[in-house]
């Protein structure tokens, strides 16, 4: 159903942490843009898709008006909206929005970092955008910060911060279907595998809080009303969002999942994890029972490597790419 294409090589190898892969395709250029997190920088590739053209840029996780200070960065993902796409850089120190290329830091948000050293680590994990103009991002407290976007302009405003979970947000995902029909769209996770359900606006309101089994859960996606969540046990689960009934828990891996990701069109899931497989997925919707429904379709193992990041490269997930801890490169597959 895939095959391998040619690796793209990045600078630096992939660090291990979860979702450590970021995709963003622009059409109008013929590019995809691939970000890959390693210590305090962020890899960035830009690649024509005739694969002749490669362009190569870092990111350091550096404070403004610091020549020194870095810090360890959690997560690099871009971020798109109606009116603009912005690559959101997560660390222990803050956030920083750069312009999708990486050109131009548009945005810095500062954590409040304890002035004593305490036993609780500080960072922020966990990116998504939400509805026209709202970027979320989570923080090791649990909190989930709602930034305001203009359509153009550095003029970011912290709007809001939802402070419904008690551990470290893991990831965070939106509505990907395009319906507007779907009551809520956006979902939080957190390090206990505690869910929330939210529907965006002028304040954000919380729909449904779908409890933890004291499992991580290290990736989530929302998908046509129905969450989407891959746990440290290997199991992904699939819940009905506003419910929090389960449709399906599938033992899909040995070892504990980095990254899901979904296709929007063809409703194709991408599951990856430690234990150096990458599986397809095929969900279906019931209409008469209002369910879903999730069948196996595909594997790829990458021999002794800990995926860390796996990503569609497109909305009918004709092709995917994946990153490995220690490795320099991202590998690429494509159907058949």
């Amino acid at each position: 159903m895939y095959h391998k294409e040619k690796s793209i090589q990045i600078k630096n190898s992939a660090s291990a942490l979860y979702n450590n892969l970021s995709v963003l395709r622009i059409a109008p250029r013929r590019l995809t843009y691939f970000t890959v997190v390693h210590a305090n920088v962020v890899n960035t590739v830009s690649a024509s898709w005739d694969g002749l053209n490669y362009s190569h840029r870092q990111l350091q996780s550096k404070e403004p008006n610091v020549a020194t200070s870095t810090s360890l960065i959690m997560q690099a993902a871009f971020c798109v909206l109606p009116s603009r796409d912005l690559l959101v850089v997560s660390s222990q120190k803050g956030i920083q929005m750069y312009e999708s290329d990486g050109s131009i830091m548009v945005y810095w948000h500062a954590l409040d970092t304890p002035e004593a050293p305490t036993a609780q680590a500080v960072f922020a994990r966990g990116i998504s955008a939400v509805s026209d103009n709202y970027i979320c991002v989570g923080v090791s407290s649990g909190a989930v910060l709602v930034f305001d976007i203009p359509s153009k302009g550095s003029n970011i405003t912290l709007s809001e911060v939802l402070e419904e979970h008690k551990e470290a947000i893991t990831d965070i995902a939106s509505e990907c279907s395009g319906s507007q029909e779907c009551l809520a769209n956006l979902v939080t996770a957190d390090d206990g595998g505690s869910m929330c359900v939210w529907k965006s606006g002028e304040e954000f309101q919380l729909l449904n809080k779908i409890p933890g089994l004291d499992i991580t859960c290290s990736s989530v996606k929302l998908w046509k009303g129905t969450v989407l969540a891959g746990y440290g046990t290997g199991q992904i689960r699939l819940y009905e969002a506003v419910t929090g009934i389960l449709h399906a828990e599938v033992n899909a891996h040995a070892r504990w999942i980095y990254s899901l990701d979904i296709a929007p069109f063809s409703g194709l899931l991408l599951s990856a994890a430690e234990d150096s497989f990458v599986r397809v997925w095929h969900l279906s919707m019931t209409p008469e029972t209002n369910s879903v429904e999730i069948a196996h379709l595909h594997n790829e193992c990458v021999t002794d490597t800990q995926i860390c990041g796996a990503k569609f490269c497109d909305g009918d997930g004709y092709a995917f790419a994946v990153t490995g801890y220690d490795l320099s490169e991202i590998i690429r597959y494509v159907q058949s």
